[in-house]
């Protein structure tokens, strides 16, 4: 019997094949009460049968029969006969309490499908179908006979105008190459089954429920019934890697204060009042709630005209039309109303109202007004408040929503109204600087009582995107602080003694005001200081007098070192990058012509270039140091020359270089060597050190050794290459940072290079690291990739010897930072070179209580510009303190934390291995999560996952991680690809962060006229809706576009338009696509054009978020099993790799706050 080759064994289960009848097994049928309109279930909507093995036992949580005639055809985990498998759950049928059970049912009728090769099975009002693995029931009344009903229950789901079979789309991860490239076909979008009842007038018409034809067909003739009593539903887990929603597990109803909660449960589980209500156990997965997707709203409301393949269909949840993009709220409960329900939500589904301004979020916050208003924040003591009732999720019961991803808009935020200014600009946007918490506890034991991690994600420098404002420049011939603690005068502070004085908002110490603040030297007349940038803005910069400048701004000096041994000449990467350097050399700083350049080539011998014009040299001059242990630097003078003089040289050097390395036969590399030599050449001076490295370092100082061993990759032991094998570099690196050197790295990856050992430099510096695993000159892609990034690395503003410092409230100190820095004392951090796309994370506590009502932290950055101007940048964040629970939680942000639970997972990682970062990293959500249960949830809900609103996506942020090359447990990742994931993850900005470990996700096929083009008001493309990350989504006519934050797909199904292959590729058919990594063609269409915008916005964003240029792929369904499966891992809610699928992923996390000593993974 074959088994299909793209269900993974561990993913299906077969049930009811070859049941046999047995004495003493019954089956309940429902009585004609219930079958007319059985309570709390609408009208023309089937009952549902709950059936059950006489003979089960618990296993591993779950039941399983153990009957041998069924357990030997009921194949649990494997497609196809196999022995059964106690982690995966068989399905039977959900659950629906009976009044009468006195009727002794039996088998009536079995037939066979004979065009369809299933097998139907009619046990009293039961229709039993045996065709998949996700099996499901159909329930109708029994009238008799064996024509088959009208009635089918409601979340069953077809193939729309046919009945063709529903598969998977997900291969084995296992699965040999040859069997994984064979796929099967794609479900068609589901519609309403109304429309379907007129196709089921016989037998044979009876559409199919999600099946799949890669299972074993044989005829039964008896089906074993089963027995009615202690009767409980069971529910299976996820099948192909599907996402199926869990229900959550079994409990009582109480007696509940709120009479209408308690009738609308009663009416939502169509149960008594009084009697108890047994539901399916956690991992068990329900037949009609949970498996829906979510409806994913308009980035912009526009008419949304499908012209490819239409828009899946959002099916009903809860037994409620779902709303339409952009629909009004009271057009959805006039919707509701017309189905006739309209229950009121029960206390934990309600959603929290609309967000209000800090003022009316709590008595104790509320008290800030009126401290602001008496000008004496010091005097203030925030009163204590009574706990509120805290509108929950039960994460059990809704589908994440994607598209609130979008804005990564904190829950909290300080309103302007409550600044000096009273500006709109007086609050710090989230994109330079953020807290975990927009709430912040009074004192560290409250804190603790929370469990959220308590920091800040800081971007001090970020590049700005089209259409953002700059930020304002103060240029005043005095920077106006705090005498005690130094803190910059901002919007937050109070002005006393009319005016003449100010109070500090951190350390409360007021200050006189000096006379030009109200005067304008230029125009010799009064001005209005609330007018000022620095009471208007949170975040500006000063251009700093002569007392902050100690020495002559540095020029901007550029050392390049550049790998020619065997190995780097032979991949294409000393062509590359000469060619490249030579194309971009006139975007590199140099509007005051005092930018100095040198170069030094590297084999097993260190090559310098003498480029000075001072020479009356017309060619550039090589000198070589054939004696590496005993190097020095010949005529260095004449090496670091500058740009604007040695232009022509320099060019010639660039132009000639591929040339004169290609004779090369040497495969030794002397980095360590160069590097100190370098050191010696422009330790003086400052700047930056540029190399590009193509081989392994395997001789003299900093030698590395090929030490990667596969069989040890997704083991405890694989820490081990991931922490540096040599201390020199790291070492180096300091010394070169207190001379105010920046090591940057562009590793060209044709074999392996120790990147765990080499970005040590990067990361005590300041520097990037730019990885090119597999680079091949010859594919336009990734010369495409290496010269956008060259390009953006040689022109992006720079920010010179810099200092940052983080100033904070008294009362909070700061415990431990993240990033690439050198931290010179608690709270400064030395940056020879400030990324401007990098972020640093920060941790705090509170050590003392906070006896004020708002807490400020402020950032500044001392620096010297390109130009060799000094300036500060400083950012003011400002926070409100409370007591209350309630307000902590509400103002949580769970893009912060997810972001600083990251940073911290990279450091566990590198301290103890991959498993023991997973494992804290749930451990952290699962003390968030039974924190806010302990606090919040009612009698009723113990056996929930409860969250706020405003932290429902912190599991699937969670889980996202986890699924990261970074944490991934994949024994296939090699040591270099995941140290260059984990470098990443420690420098990511919150807006970096989430497209790399939630991918963006789109359907063109069925995208509107209006998607694809520009926005009048904003000059950016209207992307289409978001879809959820499920292979659920994907239909075998669509065309998908993925963002990963590093690369692009373009997912191609099957039996894609003809049409839309023509518009989009320029390609008559689909079999004339080729996949790969190749750009996608640019036809003249508008089609063509409008996909195009759509890549290159996110191209063009990606460059300044994350100085890194994505590259682009062609995937096809039946293409490269390999290339498919860099597509498909990243649908992260799937059961793919490793990893759980989302919905199995909270059953795992309830079942380890339920079992605390337990193990997750």
């Amino acid at each position: 019997m074959n088994q299909s080759p793209l269900l993974s064994s561990h993913s299906q289960t077969a049930i009811g094949q070859g049941f046999t009848q047995q004495a003493g097994q019954q089956i309940q049928p429902l009585n004609s009460q219930n079958q007319q309109n059985p309570q709390g279930i609408q009208q023309n909507q089937p009952a549902i049968q709950k059936v059950q093995h006489p003979q089960q036992q618990r296993v591993a949580g779950f039941t399983q029969p153990q009957n041998p005639l069924i357990q030997s055809q009921l194949h649990i985990g494997s497609v196809g006969p196999g022995p059964a498998n106690a982690n995966v759950n068989p399905t039977i049928l959900q659950q629906n309490q009976l009044q009468n059970q006195n009727q002794q049912p039996g088998l009536r009728e079995s037939f066979f499908c004979p065009s369809k090769q299933h097998h139907f099975f009619h046990i009293d009002s039961i229709l039993v179908c045996n065709s998949l693995a996700e099996t499901e029931f159909a329930a109708r009344p029994n009238n008799g006979n064996s024509t088959p009903h009208q009635n089918i229950i409601q979340n069953t789901t077809y193939r729309a105008g046919s009945n063709s079979p529903v598969p998977s789309l997900i291969p084995a991860i296992d699965a040999p190459a040859s069997q994984a490239s064979s796929f099967p076909p794609v479900t068609s979008p589901s519609f309403s089954l109304q429309s379907q009842q007129s196709n089921m007038s016989n037998s044979q018409s009876l559409p199919y429920i999600r099946q799949s034809n890669s299972l074993p067909r044989q005829q039964t003739t008896g089906v074993s019934p089963l027995n009615s009593q202690n009767v409980q539903s069971i529910s299976a887990s996820s099948t192909a890697g599907r996402r199926t929603y869990p229900q959550q597990p079994p409990r009582q109803f109480q007696n509940h204060q709120n009479h209408q909660n308690q009738q609308f449960k009663q009416q939502e589980n169509n149960v008594q009042p009084g009697s108890q209500i047994q539901q399916p156990r956690i991992g068990q997965l329900p037949q009609q709630d949970f498996m829906q997707p979510a409806a994913i709203p308009q980035f912009k409301s526009v008419p949304r005209t499908p012209q490819f393949g239409s828009i899946q269909q959002q099916p009903v949840l809860f037994g409620t039309q779902q709303p339409s993009f952009g629909t009004p709220l009271q057009q959805q409960e006039q919707q509701q109303q017309q189905l006739g329900f309209n229950p009121p939500p029960p206390e934990f589904l309600q959603h929290p109202q609309p967000q209000q301004s800090v003022v009316q979020q709590s008595f104790g916050v509320s008290q800030l007004q009126n401290g602001m208003q008496n000008m004496n924040l010091a005097s203030g003591n925030v009163v204590p408040q009574t706990q509120q009732t805290q509108a929950a999720v039960n994460l059990f019961q809704r589908v994440p929503q994607v598209s609130e991803l979008e804005t990564l808009t904190p829950p909290l935020k300080m309103s302007p109204q409550l600044s000096i200014s009273q500006s709109p600009h007086a609050v710090c946007s989230p994109v330079y600087k953020r807290c975990t918490l927009n709430s912040i506890p009074q004192a560290q034991a409250v804190l603790n009582k929370t469990k959220i991690p308590f920091g800040l994600i800081v971007t001090p420098y970020r590049s700005l995107l089209p259409g953002e404002e700059a930020v304002p420049i103060v240029n005043s011939p005095q920077i106006i602080r705090c005498r005690r603690c130094r803190t910059y005068i901002n919007p937050w502070v109070q002005f006393v003694e009319q005016g003449t004085r100010w109070k500090c908002n951190m350390c409360f110490l007021t200050n006189e005001v000096p006379a030009f603040f109200d005067w304008d030297s230029e125009s010799r007349q009064q001005v209005d200081r609330m007018k000022r940038f620095e009471l208007t803005h949170s975040v500006v910069e000063y251009i700093a007098p002569q007392e902050y400048i100690v020495h002559p701004p540095q020029p901007v000096v550029l050392l390049f070192i550049i790998d020619v041994s065997l190995a780097a000449v032979q991949s294409g990467m000393v062509d590359t990058i000469s060619k490249g350097i030579l194309k971009y050399l006139d975007k590199v700083p140099n509007s005051d012509g005092r930018t100095k350049v040198a170069f030094i080539t590297v084999d097993n011998t260190l090559q310098f270039w003498n480029l000075s014009v001072r020479s009356s040299l017309l060619e550039p001059q090589m000198l070589v140091i054939s004696d590496i242990e005993d190097a020095f630097l010949p005529l260095p003078e004449d090496l670091l020359v500058t740009l604007t003089e040695s232009r022509l040289v320099v060019e010639k050097l660039l132009a000639n270089l591929p040339n004169l390395s290609k004779a090369t036969q040497n495969n030794q590399n002397c980095l360590g060597r160069a590097l100190q030599v370098g050191l010696k050449l422009i330790g003086s001076i400052g700047g930056k050190i540029v190399i590009f490295q193509g081989s392994l370092a395997n001789l003299s100082e900093g030698s590395l050794r090929l030490r990667e061993d596969p069989k040890i990759l997704g083991t405890p032991k694989e820490v081990t290459l991931l922490q540096p094998a040599s201390p020199f570099y790291k070492a180096f690196a300091v010394e070169c940072s207190r001379v105010q050197i920046t090591i940057d790295l562009f590793a060209f990856n044709s074999q392996y290079l120790d990147l765990a050992t080499l970005s040590g430099l990067t990361k005590v510096t300041g520097g990037s690291l730019y990885y090119y695993p597999y680079f091949n000159p010859a594919n336009p892609q990734d010369i495409h990739k290496f010269e956008t990034e060259l390009q953006n690395f040689l022109s992006r503003p720079l920010a010179l010897e810099a200092v940052l410092r983080i100033r904070a409230s008294r009362g909070i100190r700061m415990t431990r930072f993240h990033g690439n820095f050198f931290l010179r004392s608690t709270d400064l951090l030395a940056l020879p070179t400030v990324n401007p796309d990098y972020s640093y994370g920060i941790e705090m506590e509170i050590q003392d209580n906070l006896h004020i009502a708002t807490v400020c932290f402020q950032t500044a950055l001392l620096h010297t510009t390109s130009n060799g101007e000094c300036r500060i940048r400083v950012l003011t964040l400002t926070v409100p303190v409370t007591d209350s629970l309630t307000d902590i939680y509400k103002g949580a942000d769970q893009y912060a934390i997810a972001a600083l639970l990251a940073k911290k997972g990279v450091e566990k990682c590198l301290l103890s291995n991959v498993e023991a970062a997973r494992d804290e990293l749930v451990s952290r959500l699962c003390d968030i999560i039974g924190s806010y249960k302990a606090n919040f949830s009612n009698s009723g809900q113990n056996s929930m996952l409860m969250l706020p609103e405003n932290l429902k996506l912190l599991p699937l942020l969670i889980m996202s991680v986890l699924k990261h090359v970074s944490f991934r447990t994949s024994g296939i990742t090699p040591s270099d690809v995941r140290t260059n994931a984990q470098s990443l993850m420690c420098v990511y900005s919150c807006e970096a962060f989430m497209p790399n470990i939630q991918p963006r996700f789109w359907a063109l096929h069925s995208m509107d006229v209006a998607a694809g083009s520009f926005d009048d008001q904003t000059s950016q493309p209207i992307f289409p809706p978001r879809l959820n990350l499920s292979s659920e989504k994907l239909e075998r006519h669509g065309l998908y576009l993925l963002d990963n934050g590093v690369d692009i797909f373009l997912w191609v199904g099957r039996f894609i338009s003809p049409e839309l292959c023509s518009l989009i590729f320029g390609v008559p058919t689909y079999e004339n696509i080729i996949p790969g990594k190749f750009g996608l063609p640019r036809v003249d269409n508008n089609w063509n054009k409008r996909v195009w915008n759509l890549i290159d916005y996110i191209e063009r964003v990606r460059v300044l978020t994350m100085t890194m240029c994505p590259v682009f792929y062609v995937v096809k369904e039946d293409g490269d099993a390999g290339l498919r499966m860099a597509f498909l891992v990243n649908l992260v809610e799937d059961k793919l790799d490793s990893g759980n699928s989302y919905p199995l992923f909270l059953a795992h996390v309830l079942e380890k706050l339920n079992k605390p000593s337990g193990g997750l993974f």
